[in-house]
């Protein structure tokens, strides 16, 4: 899965609630990730739980940051990117298809095509209300034995089966990001799922002979994904993430959703037993005045907000506990301190964190070892894969159908100026206290 990577410049985006983000990149020789340059942006995004809810908006997006991107690495126009997609509609669906040759023949690769074809053909046939986003192979049969690998083109065999697992999405999704995209000057390349994902970029090979789970706790959404061997076990997808963390801290606190996101951000706790010192902060509420809120008062609403978001992820984690050796933590959630000791209270599956590192090569910027990266790096892994079957076509993209977004007003900024502006003002140590 991870092998025979491509030494050529690629481009990745990933289009979430909290910002849109795109990585340009090339492969080494010997298949590790050079980062060439992030784009992010600050401005709230138009995906609500995973959906576009305004396409114009989003091709607008993109093309401005990928414009930005395109400065930063000197690339005059960035022509198409690789998606990584995923939210709450996301699910899972086996397919299969088999061919009968009659005889034994070489397997070509309009054969597997075709075939691949067919499955995403019977799963939109079968579930008229979904869109297939990406198929993943977990195993093939030549003539009625299990392959460990893809079969090579040439392989001669009578009877051939490939099966597959679909990631699918409401129709609304798809269509929504091909709107994005036609509202765009950019060509979508190919979209993968979110949770393979991260599942090439996190995992290494032996953690998928074992077996492994991935947590990815996202701005508006929290997936667990379960995969062992060639096959996902499960993925179950909530509508809850950080942002639902800072609202609940809002709500209880009142204080402004600016304020709860930097005390969540920089002084929170999964859990209220983990914290040293109950340092304590006067902070500016909804009605103007000053409330002082402490450092165990902050974890303990972030703990009953993340009991919400990762009970019903943890029941489907220790369904297959048995089976599998490790969960990571992944998404912007795994930058909560003490996440890893919060989740590793409610399973037996040893937690750590998700790393990409061993997918970059030395002298990286610390920066790009940032969870929020992971889906990046994985699309990247699958895109090069892709493009070593798939050499790029010349570009030919239509006039965008919206081209004109002059009522939009969209600040875009690079990951260096994402600076909280209220930090120094609003929020202060109560030296004071007693």
């Amino acid at each position: 899965m991870k092998n025979n990577l491509q030494s050529s410049v690629l481009v990745a985006m990933d289009m979430g609630a909290h910002s849109f983000r795109a990585m340009a990149a090339e492969f080494t020789d010997n298949g590790l990730l050079r980062v060439l340059g992030v784009e992010e942006s600050s401005q709230k995004s138009c995906v609500d739980h995973g959906v576009i809810d305004n396409t114009g908006d989003a091709g607008f997006m993109i093309n401005q940051i990928l414009k930005l991107l395109g400065n930063r690495i000197r690339v005059n126009n960035i022509h198409s990117t690789f998606l990584c997609a995923g939210g709450r509609t996301v699910k899972v669906v086996p397919v299969c298809a088999s061919r009968d040759q009659v005889r034994k023949r070489p397997i070509t690769s309009t054969l597997l095509d075709d075939m691949e074809k067919e499955c995403k053909d019977k799963i939109e046939k079968k579930y008229p209300e979904v869109q297939v986003l990406d198929l993943v192979p977990y195993f093939y049969k030549l003539d009625g034995v299990e392959q460990d690998d893809a079969p090579t083109i040439g392989q001669e065999a009578m009877l051939v089966e490939s099966h597959f697992m679909a990631f699918v999405g409401r129709r609304e999704y798809g269509e929504r990001i091909k709107g994005s995209f036609d509202r765009s000057t950019v060509q979508m390349e190919r979209s993968y799922a979110r949770p393979d994902a991260l599942l090439n970029a996190l995992a290494s090979d032996q953690d998928m002979q074992q077996g492994c789970a991935i947590l990815d706790l996202g701005a508006q959404t929290s997936t667990i994904s379960v995969f062992k061997g060639t096959q996902y076990l499960d993925v179950q997808v909530v509508p809850l993430g950080g942002y639902d963390i800072t609202e609940a801290i809002t709500n209880r606190l009142g204080i402004p959703m600016v304020y709860a996101e930097h005390l969540k951000c920089n002084y929170g706790f999964a859990r209220p037993d983990v914290v040293q010192t109950n340092q304590r902060y006067m902070v500016k509420g909804v009605n103007g005045q000053q409330v002082p809120i402490t450092t165990c008062q902050l974890a303990g609403e972030i703990s009953k907000k993340l009991d919400e978001i990762i009970a019903p992820l943890i029941e489907t984690l220790n369904k297959y506990a048995n089976r599998i050796k490790v969960l990571y933590v992944t998404g912007g959630g795994a930058m909560l301190q003490g996440i890893i000791e919060y989740v590793q209270q409610h399973t037996t599956v040893s937690v750590e964190y998700g790393s990409h590192a061993p997918w970059l090569v030395a002298n990286t910027s610390d920066l790009y070892y940032m969870p929020r990266y992971s889906s990046l790096v994985g699309t990247l892994m699958l895109g090069a894969a892709y493009r070593a079957k798939h050499p790029p076509k010349p570009y030919k993209k239509n006039k965008p159908l919206i081209d004109k977004f002059t009522e939009t007003t969209l600040q875009i900024f690079t990951t260096s100026e994402l600076v909280d502006n209220h930090e120094n003002t609003i929020i202060q140590e109560d030296n004071d206290k007693k």
